[in-house]
């Protein structure tokens, strides 16, 4: 008799399940139409463009408003962060319908800069490796990409002086940035971490592993590589050998993931930026990146950064570079919260300008949220 009860139970249950299922693929029915429904429009929105002879068909700044008011409105218990990742691939989607957009990134497939630049652009965007940072700034002013995403600063290793060098000698602007969780991982085909022998890694991932790696693999020859993707490809092919670096690319190369999140310091995370021939309107939580040098004087540098305090401008970031000018010549950046079209902000360049040999804005953008 038991027995009888419980598979009659079953079989409701199973004919409630069957019943859920038939519902739920009828919602994705109606998505998939209303997917189809939103992909017309954005047809009609790229002819309205072409016809006003648009040159531009990627609007970031509407995008991300679109994207905050979806996320703030919610779906009920589908999750709010998972809401700005569906709608964000939607809108990358139907943006390649109108004019696929182009994005340069260093370095090769499965880099991190490729997980930031897909992050904040979508799958459906056309990639670009350059292979350098140099080669991003070259492909955007050739108008190769539209825009480009480089990293400019760790949380472990400071700032990627590269990237600094290439926005104090380019015209190009800041437009975006992200802060993004890095997390390194150890691939190898070795059945464990007796058997490697040598471990490849670019010299970034190895820097923010050095810690683990010399107690854990005290006997192993460290190996710098290019970039994660070219560490992945020399342990593919050597069983004694680890490659160190994100999880997408030993993904890409079928390596076997031996150890996660291998980096010496918890809260590692790498800030990149977006580069584009103008920066972005104010959105009333921005940042604005500025490059500028002193007089060789005594107290000129106090004297300078007293004009930010007057205004009661709060700066984030500030560092020396050298001129690249002359010997023993610096220049200072400087990362400080506002738009430059902000009235103090505004109102602090000019002093700058009058007390200071150059001043160069490198861009004004929204602040990132924090890490993704």
């Amino acid at each position: 008799m038991a027995a009888v009860l419980i598979i009659a139970r079953w079989k409701k249950l199973m004919a409630t399940l069957d019943e859920l299922r038939v519902r739920i693929d009828s919602i994705d029915d109606r998505i998939l139409e209303l997917l189809a429904e939103r992909a017309e429009v954005a047809v009609e929105v790229a002819h309205t463009k072409r016809a006003a002879n648009a040159t531009q068909f990627h609007d970031p700044e509407r995008e991300r408003r679109v994207l905050t008011r979806l996320q703030a409105k919610g779906a009920g218990g589908f999750p709010r962060d998972a809401i700005r990742v569906v709608f964000r691939e939607v809108m990358s989607a139907c943006l390649s319908l109108e004019e696929p957009m182009k994005v340069a990134f260093p370095g090769t497939e499965g880099a991190f800069a490729e997980v930031a630049a897909r992050h904040l652009f979508g799958l459906a965007a056309r990639y670009r490796e350059t292979g350098t940072i140099e080669g991003v700034f070259d492909a955007v002013r050739a108008g190769e990409a539209a825009c480009g995403v480089v990293p400019v600063e760790s949380s472990t290793d400071g700032s990627v002086t590269l990237t600094a060098d290439a926005l104090i000698e380019s015209d190009l602007q800041i437009r975006q940035e992200l802060v993004l969780d890095v997390a390194y991982c150890l691939f190898s085909k070795a059945e464990g971490l007796s058997g490697i022998t040598r471990v490849h890694g670019h010299s970034h991932a190895l820097s923010q592993c050095r810690l683990w790696l010399a107690k854990h693999l005290p006997g192993a020859q460290i190996i710098q590589t290019v970039s994660a993707a070219a560490a992945a490809h020399e342990a593919v092919g050597d069983p004694a050998a680890a490659a160190v670096g994100n999880r997408g690319a030993g993904e890409l190369y079928g390596l076997p993931l031996l150890r996660e999140r291998i980096h010496d310091r918890p809260e590692n995370a790498t800030r990149f930026i977006v580069i584009a021939p103008g920066d972005a309107p104010p959105t009333g939580t921005d940042k604005t990146s500025l490059v500028f040098s002193v007089q060789e004087e005594p107290g000129a540098l106090r004297r300078v950064l007293a004009i930010f305090d007057d205004a009661a401008i709060n700066l984030t970031r500030i560092e020396s570079r050298p001129s690249r000018q002359k010997h023993w010549d610096y220049v200072f950046l400087v990362d400080l919260e506002g738009h430059r079209s902000d009235p103090r902000v505004a109102e602090a360049i000019e002093r700058l300008r009058a007390r200071c040999e150059m001043v160069k804005v490198l861009g004004s953008y929204p602040r990132s949220t924090g890490a993704r």
